[in-house]
């Protein structure tokens, strides 16, 4: 099992607002280490509401390149 910890992020992309879990490693301190982790083109996210939708999407992972904007919720 992965040790860490799961955060609620809210991620504004270019194309929509996704809020989701981020699970950041216990070899992390802080959620931007994992955004800035050049090794990973990608985040993942789960339990993901897109723009407010009360549909929940399971797994989503959104390239790096494409986010404008990331906050802890």
């Amino acid at each position: 099992m992965n040790e860490g910890r799961q955060i609620r992020v809210t991620v504004r992309t270019v194309h929509a607002v996704y809020t989701g879990g981020l699970f950041v490693p216990a070899k992390r301190k802080r959620f931007s280490d994992v955004i800035n982790d050049p090794s990973a083109l990608f985040i993942n996210l789960t339990d993901v509401r897109m723009n407010g939708s009360s549909e929940k999407i399971e797994h989503l992972s959104l390239n790096k390149y494409l986010i404008e904007s990331i906050r802890n919720v």
